[in-house]
């Protein structure tokens, strides 16, 4: 299986001539190795890269004990550092004229602010995503979708092919992201509560998600838990999509969709073939907004009657083109409804078989040439 140098690599390396780089994306995702790729030796022992977790690096960090000839520092996971936006502005105004900087972070850095002056203007941010299809192989064949769907996109498990590494890989994972990310970075008491919300969350995913039902199952308030799922989307764990509203409509406004960035823990394939498409989406989204500056939005369409379509995206404010996920070919009487009253410019309905064809304005095709004719990354 060849893998391509990731997605981002070339812009990152454009704009870190010019501005500070962030790097953020779910833990395990390949953050460290794509900033390791932008030194000379891209190796974790490399003088220029510093991790915050390391004791013997915080020290460094603090001490602004540098290499003089190196022209890219690396800071992973400095986030963690309550003071870290005044410490980092600082030391990018001091050497902004010899110096790269490139921050990488398993959270939002956007989201961890913890007070201090605003770093606006001194920097680009990037979201990392996981392993999409034509990032695994430019030309994707049936194989590949299937091993996609099965072991999720993150390195390590897709690259390995293995089952058994995946299960090792998603209990490391949750593990650190409880006793690790959360804790430190939220100081949650409940973490044991908090692990029983996050097991359950598969059995959520693709339809709208009911913040009164997980209260009552977890036994705690509606306030906590709307706050758990905003930490768990700032952590990259989950994210959660807004309703298209339009006037001609009875359209919801209230409800979002949940889905995952790691999509192996979904039992029904059916659902795990739309949290797939709805990550590609999102990934989709946040390459344009990051490399082009586009507002970028992804939405679902559904009504108070419930017919729905699984997605629709927007740019500046306005639909580009709406998708319906399937696993076989038959055409879903929805996307004609919406058709006639909306202004969505063209609707597709993705399936995973072969079938190729456009009838009545609606374009019916296999995710891999959905992915090929869009040029998704």
């Amino acid at each position: 299986m060849k893998v391509h140098n990731r997605y981002l690599s070339n812009d990152i390396k454009e704009d870190l001539s010019r501005k500070m780089i962030f790097l953020y994306g779910p833990r395990q995702v390949g953050k460290t190795t794509l900033a390791l790729s932008f030194l000379k030796k891209g190796i974790e022992t490399h003088p220029a890269y510093f991790n915050w977790d390391y004791r013997a690096d915080r020290k460094r960090i603090l001490a602004e004990e540098f290499p003089p000839h190196e022209k890219i520092l690396i800071f992973d996971e400095i986030h963690k550092y309550s003071r870290w936006r005044n410490f980092i502005k600082g030391l990018y105004d001091k050497q902004k004229s010899k110096r790269r900087f490139l921050i990488t972070g398993s959270g939002n850095l956007k989201h961890y602010k913890r007070g201090g002056d605003s770093l606006q203007g001194r920097y680009y941010s990037y979201r990392l995503h996981p392993f999409s299809l034509r990032e695994l192989n430019s030309r994707p064949t049936k194989g590949d979708l299937d091993t996609l769907l099965k072991l999720n996109g993150f390195p390590e498990p897709l690259l390995s092919g293995s089952q058994k590494i995946l299960n090792k890989w998603r209990n490391e994972r949750l593990s650190q992201l409880i006793k690790e990310d959360i804790r430190d970075l939220e100081r949650i008491r409940e973490l044991d509560i908090m692990e029983i919300l996050m097991d359950s969350l598969p059995q959520r995913v693709g339809s709208p998600l009911s913040i009164k039902s997980l209260k009552e199952d977890l036994e705690i308030s509606h306030e906590t838990v709307e706050r758990w799922i905003c930490i768990l989307e700032s952590l990259f764990v989950c994210f959660r999509i807004l309703p298209f509203g339009s006037e001609k409509i009875r359209a919801v406004k209230k409800e979002k969709k949940l889905y995952l960035y790691d999509w192996s823990s979904i039992d029904s394939s059916g659902i795990r073939f739309e949290n797939l498409v709805a990550c590609q989406l999102l990934k989709y989204c946040h390459f344009i907004e990051d490399t082009e500056g586009e507002r970028m939005e992804l939405r679902f369409l559904r009504d108070t009657d419930k017919r729905e379509v699984d997605f629709v995206v927007l740019k500046n404010k306005l639909p580009v083109f709406a998708v319906e996920c399937k696993s076989g070919t038959s055409i879903s009487p929805h996307i004609a409804y919406f058709q006639k009253r909306t202004k969505i410019p063209q609707f597709y309905q993705v399936h995973l078989k072969q079938k190729n064809c456009e009838t009545k304005g609606i374009r019916i095709l296999p995710f891999e040439t959905f992915c090929k004719e869009l040029s998704m990354p």
